[in-house]
């Protein structure tokens, strides 16, 4: 008899619904790992350390995230998929909350490698449930959704917990986010229904995608173009303080307008990848290397801060989804490998960036920053179009 028999049929309603809780689930642990972006300079003040030392906030759920990612998934293999998605969510509500009440720096670290392991399981597992959660003519419109959650969190997650976060305190904002988290394993416990393991994924299947070539090419753009983004991004709020000499109430505004703007960029890619993948990824280097590049030019001045950064969140709106796009086009047959090497890459890099984006901070200037990125997203388009061409 068939194992699956023993599943009773659900409901169109209860899947979307169970669809949700993933996509949701996904959406706030993003927005965890990344809301230090838009209250950098608060929490550091806070902490009594610099801009690029309050990075490290960034940089240490990445590298957790970018070993978690393959780690968990193979240890896990075979443990159902629904309990891995609650305790995963449980722990991302004490880690917010640990860095709500964090009463020094380090503590305030520590709750940063719990998001990192989170984010790197979470995402990992839960990005490949579509086809067992939706109904089979809703299998791509449900991949989709989860999918959308990554550049939805990056791209809404900054500017509303940096809002929240200038308005009532930074401890709040990550409060905010532990209960939002309480609530999704509310959901996840009461609309996922019981997901044993089927197929698993082996370290042998990860080194058989590393030697395909279109993995390969997958890793350098998204080393290239990742490390081009959060090298310059994590210190956006620094530069839009201290260059621009934005107000802080200003500054989340402006953040907001990126945000819309990226949510924008992610559903326009989306609907034209399927046949010019490689023109569009090559294209969103290009925009995110002017933005970075003439940000310390224009960016000066209030208007053209908000109007580079707008083009910047549209560009970078597309980043997850081209980059996912081109791992899951080289592997077509293996998609949970495939998503754990995009998590692990994209967060390995992440890491690299923001703790580089620091050194340089720290090191020069928050200019100095946008101008490395901005020629590292060059090189970024340029490799992709001249590796990538047909033979």
């Amino acid at each position: 008899m068939s194992t699956t028999t023993l599943t009773p049929p659900r409901s169109p309603l209860i899947s979307w619904l169970s669809v949700t809780a993933v996509t949701l689930g996904i959406f706030t642990i993003v927005t965890s790992e990344i809301l230090p972006i838009g209250l950098l300079t608060t929490i550091g003040g806070d902490f009594g350390i610099s801009d690029g030392t309050a990075g490290l906030t960034m940089t240490l759920p990445g590298i957790v995230a970018a070993i978690a990612a393959p780690v968990v998934t193979l240890t896990t293999a075979r443990s159902d998929r629904r309990v891995m998605l609650c305790a995963l969510m449980a722990v991302l509500a004490v880690a917010d909350v640990l860095a709500a009440v964090a009463g020094s720096y380090w503590v305030m670290l520590i709750s940063r490698v719990l998001v990192g392991l989170t984010i790197g399981g979470f995402w990992s597992i839960g990005a490949g449930l579509a086809g067992r959660l939706a109904p089979p003519p809703s299998v791509g419109a449900a991949t989709a959704l989860i999918f959308s959650a990554v550049p939805l969190g990056s791209v809404l997650g900054v500017p509303a917990g940096t809002f929240i976060g200038h308005l009532a305190g930074w401890r709040t904002a990550f409060l905010a986010l532990a209960a939002l988290a309480v609530l999704v394993l509310v959901a996840l416990l009461t609309l996922v229904p019981r997901l044993p393991a089927r197929q698993v994924t082996s370290p042998r299947v990860l080194l058989d995608l590393l030697r395909n070539r279109g993995t390969k090419i997958a890793l350098l753009a998204t080393f290239l173009i990742v490390l081009a983004h959060f090298g310059t991004y994590t210190y956006v709020t620094p530069f839009l303080q201290h260059v621009t000499r934005l107000h802080p109430a200003a500054v989340s505004a402006v953040l907001l307008a990126y945000g819309i703007a990226g949510v924008a960029g992610n559903f326009l890619v989306g609907r034209v990848i399927a046949t010019r993948l490689r023109g569009v990824f090559a294209a969103i280097g290009c925009l995110i290397a002017a933005t970075t590049l003439l940000l310390p030019v224009v960016g000066t001045t209030t208007v053209g801060a908000v109007v580079l950064l707008v083009l910047w969140g549209l560009a970078y709106g597309g980043v997850p989804v081209c980059s996912q796009a081109w791992f899951l086009k080289s592997a077509p047959r293996t998609p949970e490998g495939a998503t754990v090497i995009f998590t692990s890459s994209f967060q390995g890099t992440f890491a690299l960036g923001a703790f580089l984006g620091g050194s340089v901070v720290d090191g020069f200037s928050v200019s100095t920053v946008m101008i490395c990125g901005g020629l590292t997203a060059l090189l970024m388009a340029a490799s992709l179009w001249w590796l990538s061409k047909p033979p």
